[in-house]
């Protein structure tokens, strides 16, 4: 189990160094000389606004990812737990099925917040 947070947590890190990475470069173009001033305003606020929405559609995956993983380890660990239940007892199958859906709606959660992201 700590392998899998410390793969998580490296993975972020690694996320994180290359949109500061991105962001660094994005910063290295903008200080370029332009010949034209309104050009180079019309640019400044061009690379704001590409830096702007690459940080929102990267948040918005690491919504998504991180909720399909925490999603899919609690579907592992409640689905395993719920057929060892049902294969002892039939009868437990109306009670154990609707935990994994529960389950899974983590991942529709992180869907939803990835889509709130995007549009607002």
């Amino acid at each position: 189990m700590n392998k899998k947070i410390f793969a998580v947590a490296a993975a972020l890190v690694c996320f994180a160094v290359a949109g500061l990475t991105a962001q660094a470069a994005g910063e290295a173009v903008s200080d370029a000389p332009v010949a034209v001033e309104a050009a180079a305003e019309n640019t400044a606020v061009v690379q704001e606004a590409d830096s702007g929405s690459a940080i929102k559609y990267v948040a918005a995956g690491l919504a998504v990812g991180l909720a399909c993983i925490a999603g899919g380890m609690a579907v592992g660990k409640i689905g395993a737990a719920a057929m060892g239940a049902m294969s002892e007892n039939a009868e437990l199958s109306g009670k154990a099925l609707p935990f994994v859906g529960l389950a899974e709606g983590i991942c529709l959660w992180g869907f939803l917040v990835a889509l709130l992201i995007i549009i607002l």
